[in-house]
């Protein structure tokens, strides 16, 4: 709901402020007296091209600013884009422009685009005129209110829309797949081959590469293990040459302490000795160099390599490449199966969403029919008993259906007997418009309207019984949502519970258009001018007094 609106420097406004209640809230004022600049002030603020223009003549800067409390829709909108809000907290939305054209946008005093201030406006105001370029004229908004209508709930055709959608990508990503592995069916077949042949392992490169690095050393010190052998273990080395001692000592050591300490010493250097032996052999052993396991390592190891090369991987990675290839040799081979799996999934998929998408349709027609009666029922107290209102629901062609479902839908009028069918937009009357619009609103109550609505000369070319009707639905309306209206019917204006009057004036060579919220009495006054024009006789203050009264 729009509760203020503070206004600099605007056309022939200088400064203006005003508060706005809930309800029904009419502005009234002399012809020319300015009363489009304050709704195109608002416009502003909500998002409408920013035109110099509007830039009070010698003055640098316009600006408006608008206060409103947050529907929930807004504060979707707003989270959508980043723009926090609490729930009851007020939106502010101000506009700038300066008098080279440049302009400013600010919601919370946060910088934002004009074209999301004028989306972020759209769900906070609509505005209904002799230019009316948004609301319930637009048909791409007509599906949702006809919806809302049906009370219809469109969460069943979402998801059967969504599960169909991702059925149609699982089957197209599989052919394409599919696609992709028969044109490389041949390099497949030869790479699977050729890498389940060789069988690369896990770590066998640093495996045959160790050997290698081992059998190679082995081959460097095989001449000097043997010469150490040699010394050790020869006929004349120094094992050999350990025992004769001791066979000797053994025969002369009797009797003799020290030689008996000298043969045990010699004892224990032979047993030491044999250990040394033991171990020469174990490394003899472990060194033993055969050329044909090295020359096989390494042709095993150069042979890894190339191959990792070949598929531009790392040797380790061989492995797994090869399990992957297999799958996708093997994915050929079954992709038939595979193929009819997914497209039987897309079958059905689509029949689920067709059976919902269908169900959502048979209500959009018989909520059609219950519309189209509750429009004729307003169109003759509005002075429109000429005219027809259609809601046209028609199937759209399988590539256009959609989450919302198979429908378009669009709400027609005919004016006049015998006249086609046209869309909203079509009527050339800026009145009968408004009058449509009032009617499609009483019609459809609360569905989806904005916080606040505003009509502009709604009852332009009408008097009489249509002003009353017209009145009395604004107010029937006005009990749902805030409700202002630019008006010069008197009719209209006694039904408003805040009436702002509009006035022009001049002072020597400045021109200020100024706006305030009138009393009981001046209100009295106002619309007994609009009874009677210039002169306001009593018999119009009286009438005046009537119409009040009544409303």
């Amino acid at each position: 709901m729009l509760t203020s609106i503070s206004i600099r420097d605007v056309v022939l406004i200088e400064a203006l402020d005003l508060d706005f209640d809930a309800g029904l809230g009419v502005l009234t004022g002399e012809t020319g007296a300015g009363k489009s600049i304050l709704l195109d002030a608002l416009g502003l603020a909500l998002g409408d091209r920013a035109d110099s223009g509007l830039v009070r003549q010698g003055c640098a800067l316009a600006s408006v600013t608008a206060s409103f409390s947050s529907c929930e829709p807004t504060r979707q909108l707003l989270q959508a884009n980043d723009l926090q809000i609490g729930a009851g907290e007020e939106l502010i939305v101000r506009r700038t422009v300066k008098a080279d054209g440049g302009s400013r946008a600010f919601v919370n005093d946060q910088p934002v685009s004009a074209a999301l201030l004028r989306e972020i406006g759209g769900t906070l105001v609509e505005i209904h005129g002799q230019h009316d370029d948004r609301g319930l004229i637009n048909p791409k908004g007509h599906r949702g209110l006809l919806d809302s209508f049906a009370r219809s709930d469109t969460a069943a055709v979402k998801m059967a829309h969504a599960a169909w959608r991702n059925a149609e990508v699982a089957l197209a990503t599989a052919r394409q797949a599919l696609e992709d592995a028969e044109r490389d069916r041949e390099w497949l077949e030869h790479a699977v081959s050729e890498l389940s042949a060789f069988g690369p392992q896990p770590g066998e490169e640093e495996e045959l590469a160790e050997r290698r690095a081992l059998m190679q050393r082995g081959e460097k010190s095989a001449a000097e293990l043997e010469a150490v052998t040699a010394l050790v273990e020869g006929a004349d080395g120094g094992m050999a040459q350990l025992r004769q001692a001791a066979r000797i000592l053994d025969r002369v050591a009797s009797g003799h302490p020290a030689l008996g300490e000298a043969l045990a010493a010699i004892d224990r250097a032979i047993i030491e000795g044999g250990l040394a032996e033991d171990r020469l052999t174990e490394a003899a052993r472990a060194l033993a160099f055969d050329p044909a396991a090295l020359e096989a390592d390494e042709a095993r190891l150069f042979d890894l390599r190339a191959l990792a090369r070949k598929h531009r991987v790392q040797p380790d990675e061989l492995a797994a490449l090869t399990e992957e290839l297999k799958a996708r040799f093997d994915a050929i081979e079954a992709g038939g199966d595979g193929l009819a799996k997914l497209e039987r999934a897309r079958a059905d998929a689509r029949a689920a969403y067709l059976a919902a998408a269908q169900a959502l349709s048979d209500r959009r027609h018989e909520a059609a029919g219950r519309l189209d009666a509750a429009v004729a029922a307003e169109l003759a107290p509005l002075k429109l008993d000429a005219a027809r209102f259609q809601t046209l629901v028609e199937t759209l062609p399988e590539t256009q259906w959609s989450a919302s479902g198979m429908d378009r839908v669009e709400f027609l009028v005919s004016t006049n007997p015998g006249a086609p069918f046209a869309p909203l937009v079509k009527i050339a009357s800026g009145g009968e418009l408004s009058r449509f619009i009032l009617a499609l609103k009483v019609a459809l109550a609360e569905e989806a309207a904005a916080s606040t609505m505003i009509f502009d000369e709604i009852d332009r070319g009408v008097g009489g019984a249509v002003a009353s009707a017209i009145g009395e639905r604004l107010a029937r309306l006005a009990a749902r949502t805030q409700l202002l209206v630019v008006t010069h019917s008197p009719q209209v204006a006694a039904r408003g519970a805040a009436h702002l009057m509009i006035a022009k004036a001049s002072e020597g060579t400045v021109t200020r258009t100024s706006v305030r919220q009138l009393s009981d009495a001046e209100r009295r006054e106002e619309i007994a001018r609009m009874l009677s024009g210039a002169q306001v006789t009593d018999e119009a203050r009286a009438q005046a007094e009537r119409l009040l009264e009544a409303a």
